[in-house]
């Protein structure tokens, strides 16, 4: 397999067309490069697990431009995902929610719960767009290994193995999003990253 490179001035309509076709394209978010394939299609998925060596337990979040497709695999969207929404998407944030029934189990290791997350990167926030689908889009990098934070640390580890790296730059963060769990009571942060827990309780407050 030949690994096509786009650059930040290439359209992405080969890179939607991947995405559609099953295929895997690894996409720079303002955290780190995000391995994405169709969160809605569980073959697209099992590759994401296979090309990263990454254990079946791990559940992966999905990157979607807004609450609105959020809805498409979030099973419901409470009032405290609105405005942690609001205060922070697109951002380093990601939310778990309960999941629909219509998401392939694979993307959440078969759990109730998903992990989704708006990027703040103008090329993936395109790539949402024009293929119309949730991208399930863990960290682009051998599992164990370091996450990438360069379109050449992606090549490094997966050239050759998938179909298209999107070459957005160096990420602005260079670490991974803050998880918190909705689904808790009261919330959780279950993995602390970009954004500090204080400023989400800040946030939270006004709920």
């Amino acid at each position: 397999m030949k690994t096509v490179v786009l650059n930040q001035y290439d359209d992405l309509s080969y890179a939607a067309e991947v995405i559609l076709r099953g295929g895997l394209v690894a996409a720079p978010t303002d955290t780190i490069y995000g391995l994405a394939g169709n969160a809605l299609n569980a073959d697209a998925v099992s590759k994401i697990y296979e090309v990263k060596n990454r254990p079946a337990i791990k559940a992966i979040i999905c990157l979607v431009p807004g609450l609105d497709v959020a809805g498409t695999v979030c099973a419901e969207i409470p009032e405290t995902a609105r405005v942690l929404a609001k205060a922070f998407w697109p951002g380093a944030l990601s939310l778990v929610l309960p999941r629909r029934d219509t998401v392939p189990d694979i993307v959440t290791a078969g759990g109730g719960t998903i992990g989704v997350r708006c990027p703040n990167h103008q090329k993936t926030l395109e790539l949402l767009r024009l293929t119309g689908v949730p991208l399930a889009a863990p960290s682009a990098n051998i599992s164990g290994m370091p996450s990438s934070k360069t379109a050449e640390e992606v090549l490094a580890y997966f050239d050759g193995k998938i179909d298209c790296v999107i070459d957005g730059g160096t990420c602005k963060l260079g670490f991974e999003s803050t998880i918190v769990d909705l689904t808790a009571e009261p919330f959780q942060v279950v993995r602390r990253g970009a954004i500090p827990e204080e400023e989400i309780r800040r946030a939270m407050r006004a709920v």
